[in-house]
């Protein structure tokens, strides 16, 4: 019964179907992972989100944004001075303008190289990513954290962090585009976890410029890998289905 009703779908339904069960089949732990992480991400993002909501995590999140000042001075943050300039520029590696660069860069390499498909998974997940952010703040409008003078200029709401979002979002997308085209599996090692290091310290610097409590850094991650996982699903299905027409 169900071959022939196999049989009765479009022709190209079929083949992209075959295509699917084919993507599975041929790298089947690696998907088995992928699909994990994203269903543990998001379960981790709905549970944090509730929890906000409910106002569970506000004792956490003033107590580990106050942690990171200085006691007699909130409007110092803890370490030596030239700490304080690090944080700006390493928060600035998940603004806008720096990941645009990033991302601009790539697709004009991709371009080049004539893979079109992955180019436009680049730039879709990219530019709806962004958007994605700027809702999920519209609907929770969470305050900033009002305990510490801001050392970063702020403009929208608070939750989920974008700076966190999208630094995950574009960072661990193209280590995913770049990693697979490295002959030696260190490099591929390497790559990811660079992707994931920055990913890091973005959010982290987040909360040492005040701007952002721990949960809206969480949230963003979150949200941000599930969408970076999603896109690679994507692309990698796009790339074996140009493979097998």
């Amino acid at each position: 019964m169900l071959r022939t009703a196999h049989h009765h779908l479009p022709k190209r339904l079929r083949r992209w179907i075959a295509v699917g069960i084919r993507a599975i089949r041929g790298r089947e732990p690696i998907m088995l992972v992928v699909l994990l992480l994203i269903a543990l991400g998001t379960w981790g993002f709905i549970e944090l989100t509730d929890e906000v909501l409910e106002g569970s995590t506000g004792v956490f999140d003033r107590w580990a944004v106050r942690q990171l000042r200085q006691e007699h001075d909130p409007a110092q943050p803890i370490g030596p001075t030239w700490l304080k300039e690090v944080g700006r520029d390493v928060t600035a590696m998940g603004g806008i303008s720096i990941l645009s660069f990033f991302v601009a860069a790539t697709a004009g390499f991709l371009a080049v190289q004539r893979a079109n498909r992955t180019m436009v998974v680049l730039l879709a997940s990219t530019i709806s990513g962004i958007v994605a952010s700027l809702l999920l703040k519209r609907v929770f409008d969470r305050p900033r954290p009002d305990l510490v003078p801001h050392l970063s200029e702020v403009y929208t709401s608070s939750f989920p962090s974008g700076h966190s979002m999208m630094s995950a979002l574009v960072y661990l997308t193209l280590g995913a585009l770049v990693a697979p085209v490295l002959a030696h599996f260190w490099l591929r090692v390497y790559v990811i976890a660079l992707a994931i290091f920055l990913t890091g310290c973005v959010g982290i610097s987040r909360i040492y410029m005040g701007v952002h409590y721990p949960t809206d850094v969480l949230a963003g991650w979150a949200a941000g890998s599930v969408w970076a996982l999603l896109c690679w699903l994507l692309a990698r299905w796009l790339t074996i289905g140009r493979a097998n027409k």
